[in-house]
């Protein structure tokens, strides 16, 4: 998730590692509909520097959607996590197809972040 602040260290040090190498993340940000727990939106607010920071290209999941869309498209009606990571992988997926199949169009994840 956008709260784990292990998340972010490790995307730091990736980062000094590397620095001239394109990183994109996925993130779930949490929704006060669907939250377990309190510190949820301050965690993901903090974490959100890093990311910003740290990252080439950062795409925000939004929890609640999910949640939606397991309630709505799928019919289901109490979504394991085992659901929910499913959606995210087909999300993650989409968005790098281009980078796993050939073609002309977004080749690389720098074309990729410059046409998003």
């Amino acid at each position: 998730g956008t709260g784990s602040g292990m998340g972010t260290l490790l995307i730091s040090k990736i980062r000094e590692e590397y620095p001239d190498r394109m990183m994109c993340t996925y993130s779930v940000v949490p929704s006060p509909k669907v939250s377990d727990t309190v510190v949820e939106p301050y965690n993901a607010t903090l974490s959100v520097h890093q990311l910003v920071e740290n990252s080439d290209e950062t795409v925000c999941i939004d929890n609640e959607a999910l949640y939606d869309i397991c309630f709505r498209t799928l019919k289901l009606q109490e979504p394991q996590y085992a659901e929910l990571n499913r959606l995210v992988s087909i999300v993650m997926s989409g968005i790098t197809t281009c980078l796993r199949f050939p073609g002309q169009l977004n080749s690389d994840l720098r074309k990729l972040a410059v046409n998003m």
